[in-house]
């Protein structure tokens, strides 16, 4: 059975399906889930010099975007939620890593074949190269 369920949330309606998945199978299984957020600081950090108000601005969203999640989480079923920095593909393999998390739910940014080509996409990289199963929701 899984005990460790890590769900990736950046407050998309995919996103959103993620988490109810993954509350189905935490109830089915009577795992932990742990919702964490990445702020992709890479994207934001066009001269490597962010100022105190965009961070704080972008803790402030991601500490919404947590909220919600861990509010959707009925009572008895184990929930925590973190909140991390960095390029979110690489921050949530590290994570499951060094976690211990035995399963990945997240959502499908539905980038498409061609925009997928282009700009690649979170849920694929992570698909590839996660060590523990990962589970795209659409």
């Amino acid at each position: 059975m899984l005990k460790n369920i890590l769900v990736p949330v950046d407050g998309s309606e995919g996103s959103d399906r993620a988490v109810a998945e993954a509350i189905s199978l935490a109830e089915a299984c009577g795992a932990k889930l742990n919702f964490l957020y990445v702020a992709n600081i890479n994207q934001l950090a066009i001269n490597a010099c962010l100022s105190d108000a965009i961070l704080e601005a972008v803790t402030k969203a991601g500490n919404v975007i947590l909220d919600r999640a861990m509010e959707m989480v009925p009572s008895g079923i184990e929930k925590e939620a973190f909140s991390e920095t960095g390029s979110p593909a690489v921050v949530i393999l590290d994570f499951a890593t060094s976690n211990d998390m035995e399963l990945i739910v997240m959502g499908s940014r539905g980038l498409g074949v061609v925009k997928g080509v282009l700009l690649g996409s979170v849920s694929q990289y992570i698909v590839e190269q996660s060590k523990c199963p990962v589970l795209v929701v659409k």
